[in-house]
């Protein structure tokens, strides 16, 4: 007599966070195809920082990478030789260095986005129209919850070190 093993069925919250997990781990092998070159991962995530917090200065982009200032320097140095960022001195204390993010790394993040979009569109292509808008819905309330709570999140830990 064989004996199978009673498997309870996952719960949805649990195969929700496994699929989008699992989309997430596609989504970055589908951006892989678009080249960051010249560009590191750590480069990356710093220009993206920068893209959004225009004159930021050097420690709290360190903390934002949970980096040490001295590496955060290195990396911007590298970035500011290939041209994508820029430094300048703030105007409350100039002994503060603010980092932008230069015209060149704008237009670098912007076609980094065309052709990543563009391996997106190849599967979303494949896709019938009703499941891309059921999709487009459910990324919509995704990403309006995770804003919001890396916004808290931020704002808690700026509560912290006030």
């Amino acid at each position: 007599m064989t004996v199978t093993a009673f498997r309870p069925r996952p719960e949805p919250d649990e195969v929700a966070a496994r699929v989008t997990s699992t989309a997430a781990e596609l989504l970055e092998v589908l951006w892989g195809r678009a080249s960051t070159a010249p560009v590191s991962a750590s480069q990356l995530r710093v220009m993206l920082i920068l893209e959004h917090h225009e004159g930021i200065n050097l420690r709290t982009l360190a903390d934002s990478l949970a980096s040490t200032p001295p590496s955060t320097s290195r990396l911007c140095d590298r970035l500011q030789a290939a041209g994508f960022v820029e430094r300048g001195v703030s105007p409350a204390d100039r002994r503060e260095v603010r980092l932008y993010l230069s015209g060149r790394g704008r237009a670098f993040l912007s076609d980094l986005r065309g052709r990543r979009e563009q391996e997106l569109r190849s599967v979303l292509d494949r896709m019938p129209a009703a499941q891309r808008i059921a999709l487009v819905q459910g990324l919509e309330a995704f990403c309006d919850v995770a804003a919001a709570r890396i916004h808290d999140d931020d704002a808690a830990a700026r509560g912290r070190t006030a």
